[in-house]
This record gives C-alpha cells, structure tokens and sequence, in this order.
C-alpha cells in the first residue's frame, strides 16, 4: 500500500508538469516554429541528461531495454512534442486538453498487453466514464468536427500511449529517470539538424516567456516530469497510475486561464468533478496481473 501510495503522488507530480505542457508550447511555438520548439527541447534536454549519465556513469542499456527504449524516443520524444507543437499553431490550449484526456484510456489499454496488467471491470466503467465527460465536453464547446491538427494530436495521443506502457514497464528493471534519459540521448543526435537549419537570428529575440516557456518544455516537461511519471507508474501500476491522467486537461484549461487569459466556466468545473471522481472510483479497482510461468510453478510449490 505503501509503495501504491508513493506511485500515486509520483504520478501526481508528473501529471502536473505535463499539464503546463501545451500552455507552454503554445507560447513558444509562436516565436520558435513547431521544429524548434518539438525538437529543439531534445536537443537542450539532452545536455543536461548526457551530464547527469556520464556523472552517475550508468550502464549502457542491453539490446531488449534499447527497443523498449526506442518505443519511448519514438512517442515521448519524437512524436507527441511534435504533433503537439504543430496542432498549438492553430488550436487553443482547451481545444488541445480534452483531446489528451483520452490518453488514459489508450495507455491503460494498451498496458494490457504491454505490462502484463489486466483491469476489471470496474476500472473499464470508471475510464469510460471519464472519457466520455471529456467527450461531451468537447462537443459543448463546439469540438465535433475534426481538423487536421485534431487528426494530429488524436494520433500523438495513441503513439504516446505505447510509450507510456512500454516506459513504464522498462522503469521496473532500469529505473524510471534512466528510461526517459537514454530515450533523449537516443533522439537528440537526429535532431541537431532539422533544428538548426529551423532556428533563425531573429529567434534570439523572441520575448523572456517565450524562452522561459522553451526551457520549461526541454528539462521539465522532456525529463523532470517523465522521470515522476515512470517512478509512479512503476510502484504504482501502470494501469492505475494512468487514470491519474484524467485531471491532467483540466489543470491544462487552469493554466492556460493564468498564462494566456482564457476563461474557466461552469460547465469545465462540473466536467472537473465528474472527471475526477471517475479517477477516484477507478484508483480503487482491482487490476490483476498476468502470472509468470515462474509465478505459477511458485504457487503450484507452495500448495
């Protein structure tokens, strides 16, 4: 219970960081471009993760942990900051937060065969539930027709849904902040370039928010949150810990309130508490595991 509570506040923390995501990306992206501000916080971040390897002198991964690792650099790393700098263009940050709310169901699901993790039930009722506030919401609001930068961001949704399985289920035998570590050290290299020739002069003069916001999305949003993020998922169950994610579009919709003065109204609040104690119902659901082949031999000892 002890270690489920620890996962659980891990991934709070996470989920908090990534919620200043989009309102961040959404300000960079005017100064910076989509490949700058997608890529280029790669390229920063891996900086600071190469230092912080090569201080801790951590072992090279082996070659199984490198292709779950790659999943992860293809999703959190290359795919989701992308497609989401890219949809900021056009799309406002609450627009953006209740098409990501529908990444816990894509995670939880995609966990069951990812992570052994088989939710009840209850955790099914309690998720769609959830998604389907969400959903509503988006169609209140005038939503329903999809744009490309809505294709965008439903597809970054899915490709970071497998990250985060794969990524959470890797955070189990390497660590949780060496998972998303070796993926920016993996993409950066094949970043340098296209950012490069997409940074101009002119960019230098971009406003203080502007970098500030760059900064935030390469070592919180690019490392700091993930690293939370997988520590939870890893104590806590990924399955679990993923329904924690459902608050996540409205802290996004609160932020975007502070920093680009757009407004909060009651049916958002109402949504909020549906959407949450969807979470909460689902928080205390049974998950079951998939037994091991040495599980079952243990068990079979025993009786």
């Amino acid at each position: 219970m002890e270690k489920e509570k620890l996962g659980l506040l891990l991934g709070l923390v996470g989920v908090i960081c990534f919620s200043l995501t989009l309102p961040f990306t959404s300000i960079s992206v005017e100064y910076f471009g989509t490949t700058v501000v997608g890529l280029g916080r790669t390229v920063i971040a891996a900086i600071l993760v190469g230092m912080i390897l090569i201080v801790r002198k951590e072992k090279i991964p082996t070659r199984p942990q490198l292709k779950s690792i790659l999943i992860v650099t293809m999703g959190a790393v290359l795919a989701f900051p992308l497609l989401t700098s890219w949809a900021m263009e056009t799309l406002p940050v609450s627009h953006g937060a209740v098409e990501v709310a529908l990444l816990p169901l894509a995670t939880a699901g995609i966990a069951i065969i990812r992570a052994g993790e088989r939710p009840s039930l209850k955790f099914w009722i309690s998720s769609v539930i959830g998604a389907g506030a969400v959903i509503l919401y988006a169609m209140h609001l005038g939503f329903g027709k999809l744009q490309f930068a809505d294709l965008a961001l439903l597809a970054a949704v899915i490709i970071l849904g497998f990250s985060y399985a794969e990524g959470g289920k890797l955070s189990k035998e390497i660590g949780s902040w060496q998972v998303i570590a070796w993926a920016i050290v993996i993409g950066a290299p094949f970043f340098v370039i296209p950012v490069g020739m997409n940074f101009s002069v002119e960019m230098l003069h971009a406003p203080i928010q502007a970098w500030i916001g760059l900064l935030y999305l390469a070592i919180v949003s690019q490392f700091l949150a993930y690293v939370a993020w997988y520590g939870g998922m890893a104590l806590g169950g990924v399955a679990r810990v993923s329904q924690l994610q459902y608050i996540q579009p409205f802290l996004m919709i609160v932020f975007a309130t502070i920093f680009l003065d757009e407004s909060i109204t009651i049916v958002t609040i109402i949504t909020a508490i549906i959407v949450v104690v969807s979470v909460i119902v689902g928080k205390n659901a049974p998950i079951l595991k998939k037994e091991t082949p040495a599980e079952q031999i243990e068990k079979m000892d025993l009786r």
